[in-house]
């Protein structure tokens, strides 16, 4: 029997699948991403490869340069500092409130992304790991219930993978499973200045573990970084 065609990306889905690849490391800042060859790796028109350039560009996840092309974006160190300088002033305060507000079932969804986030650590991928972590951090202020410092904290963290992928200087970047776990019993016991102080104290570990030095990365070609990704 013949398997079924699969039908190629939408402009959202190529999207996503190229967000995912950039928060997961496997594409890497300073990576050209030319609409041609993302057309062919993905079997789609180029008005759906510009389509989803577009959102990933609203998002600041790649960049274009005058006369040549897209690139996944390259944060500075100026950006690195203002972007956790932001999380430090936002997050603390979110935990707080979502502290308040947790309910069991929260509780219940932030272990299995802690769960996911181990697995994916003792099988050595540290980019899909990497992502979980910052889907923990989203999940806390979706708790929260503060949904415009939501979107903001979402849109941090997501350059805040990119600068982890150009300033990582040590594992400890990736969020340490104590800090979480931590930071889920103080949500469960509703101790809101507990889960503020952990919140504050695990961001400033996650800075200090990053080296703030101007970097830029040596990407794979696009064809063999896309190659590992999910299609």
């Amino acid at each position: 029997m013949t398997e079924p065609l699969t039908a190629p990306p939408t402009a959202d889905q190529l999207f996503e699948k190229l967000e995912l690849a950039i928060h997961e490391h496997q594409l890497a800042p300073g990576t050209k991403l030319g609409e041609d060859d993302i057309a062919e790796i993905y079997g789609v028109s180029r008005t759906t490869v510009r389509a989803a350039f577009q959102s990933l560009s609203h998002q600041r996840l790649i960049e274009h340069k005058r006369n040549r092309g897209a690139f996944v974006a390259q944060p500075t160190v100026q950006d690195a500092r203002e972007v956790f300088e932001a999380r430090a002033l936002l997050e603390p305060r979110t935990a707080y409130s979502a502290a308040q507000r947790a309910t069991p079932d929260d509780i219940i969804k932030l272990q299995a992304h802690i769960d996911a986030e181990h697995t994916a650590l003792h099988a050595g991928q540290h980019g899909h790991a990497l992502y979980l972590s910052g889907q923990f951090h989203i999940e806390i202020a979706r708790i929260a219930d503060q949904a415009t410092i939501a979107a903001f904290i979402t849109q941090l963290i997501s350059r805040s993978s990119l600068i982890i992928a150009l300033y990582w200087q040590r594992r400890a970047a990736m969020c340490e499973s104590h800090a979480h776990d931590a930071l889920i019993a103080a949500l469960a016991n509703h101790d809101g200045a507990r889960a503020e102080e952990l919140m504050k104290n695990h961001l400033l570990d996650l800075v200090t573990s990053l080296d703030l030095r101007n970097k830029t990365s040596a990407p794979l070609s696009l064809k063999d970084a896309l190659s590992r990704a999910p299609r």
